[in-house]
C-alpha cells in the first residue's frame, strides 16, 4: 500500500546491518523487519542518514531496500533516495516503488540556502521521480544545513501533491509543529503526516504539539510505540513518566559520531542484528562507552524490564 498524508503511528529508522568483513546481512534485516512487527511499529525507513547508505552502491542499496521490502509483512517501507544528481534518486526511487516499497524520502543538498532554491529543488527532485510516487520530506537543519521555515515547508507541500509526509527533525521545532498545524486550520495547508525524528529528544512534546507519531532510530522502538500510544490516548502523565526513565540513554544514543555505533551495539544485545559492524569509514564503541551504555541499561532496567538484556528477544 502506498503511502498517505494519513500515515501515523513509528516508523523505525532500520541501520544497515554489516557483517564483521563490511558484507551485507541480509539475515540480520530479516531480523530487524521481524522485530519491528514484534514490538508494534507500523513501518519501517531505509537508508536513511543513519542507514550508511553513502557507504553503498547503487546495486547494493536497490537490493537492502528489496530484502527490507520482502521482509517486511504488514509494515511500510519507506526508502531514502536522496542522491547528489536526479538521475540516481529516480533509478532508486523507480526500483523500490517496483518493490512494492510505500514512499521514498527526500532530503535537500547542503548548497541550497534562499527560499526559492529550496523550493525549486524539491520541485524538480518530484519530478524527477515521478508524479506517481508518494514522498517524504526531511527537514534536518542540524545535518543538513538546510533551514526551511515553516512558510517554505508549505510552499513545497502545496506545490506537489505527491509530497504526504514530512519528517521533522528541526531543533528546536515544536513552534514549527504548532505553525503547520495552524495553516491546516485555517486552511492555507492541505493535510499532511508529521512524523518527529532527532533520536526521539523531544518526542513527548511533539505529540503534544501535533505530530502524528515518530520516525527515528532508538534502539528500543517499542519505546516510541508506547509514548506514541500514550500521547494519543491523552495518557499524558504515563507518557511522560515512561519517556524521562528513557531520556538518559536516548541523550548518549544521539551523540554525534557516536550514536549510530551505540545504536548498533544495542541492536545486537537485544538479539536483534548478529553485528554491531559499520562499514569502512565507520567507528566502533570503545570499552568505557560500552561500559556506560551497559550502565545507563541498567539503571532503566529498574523502571522498564525490557532493558534487562540478560535475556535475548532472539537468538542470531
Amino acid at each position: 500500500m502506498k503511502l498517505t498524508h494519513e500515515a501515523k503511528g513509528t516508523f523505525a529508522i532500520a541501520p544497515t546491518p554489516f557483517h564483521d568483513d563490511g558484507r551485507i546481512d541480509e539475515g540480520s534485516i530479516d531480523g530487524l523487519c521481524d522485530f519491528y512487527r514484534r514490538v508494534g511499529c507500523d513501518g519501517v525507513t531505509v537508508l536513511g542518514i543513519l542507514g550508511e547508505a553513502p557507504k553503498l552502491d547503487g546495486d547494493e542499496a536497490l537490493a537492502v531496500a528489496k530484502r527490507f521490502v520482502h521482509s517486511a509483512g504488514n509494515l511500510q517501507v519507506i526508502v531514502g533516495v536522496s542522491a547528489p544528481g536526479f538521475a540516481t534518486m529516480r533509478s532508486l526511487a523507480r526500483g523500490v516503488m517496483e518493490a512494492g516499497a510505500a514512499g521514498v524520502m527526500i532530503a535537500p543538498v547542503p548548497s541550497l540556502r534562499t527560499d526559492d532554491q529550496i523550493v525549486g529543488y524539491f520541485r524538480q527532485a518530484a519530478e524527477a521521480i515521478g508524479p506517481d510516487v508518494p514522498w517524504v520530506l526531511q527537514d534536518y537543519p542540524l545535518t543538513l544545513s538546510v533551514v526551511m521555515t515553516p512558510q517554505v515547508i508549505r510552499r513545497i507541500v502545496m506545490d506537489n501533491p505527491s509530497c504526504v509526509m514530512l519528517k521533522h527533525e528541526d531543533w528546536p521545532g515544536l513552534e514549527k509543529i504548532s505553525a503547520l498545524r495552524g495553516f491546516q486550520q485555517d486552511g492555507s495547508l492541505r493535510p499532511l503526516s508529521i512524523l518527529t525524528g532527532n533520536g526521539a529528544l523531544f518526542l513527548d512534546f511533539e505529540m503534544e504539539r501535533g505530530a502524528d507519531g515518530a520516525m527515528t532510530g532508538y534502539a528500543f522502538p517499542d519505546l516510541l510505540v508506547d509514548i506514541v500510544r500514550l500521547s494519543k490516548s491523552g495518557q499524558r502523565e504515563a507518557a511522560h513518566d515512561l519517556f524521562d526513565a528513557h531520556l538518559p540513554l536516548i541523550r548518549y544514543e544521539q551523540q554525534q559520531g557516536v550514536g549510530l555505533g551505540v545504536r548498533k551495539y544495542l541492536l545486537k544485545r537485544r538479539g536483534v542484528i548478529a553485528s554491531d559492524a559499520q562499514r569502512k569509514p565507520g567507528s566502533t564503541l570503545s570499552a568505557a562507552a560500552r561500559s556506560e551504555v551497559d550502565y545507563l541499561l541498567a539503571r532503566l532496567a529498574r523502571t522498564d524490564k525490557r532493558a534487562n538484556l540478560n535475556v535475548q528477544l532472539r537468538a542470531v
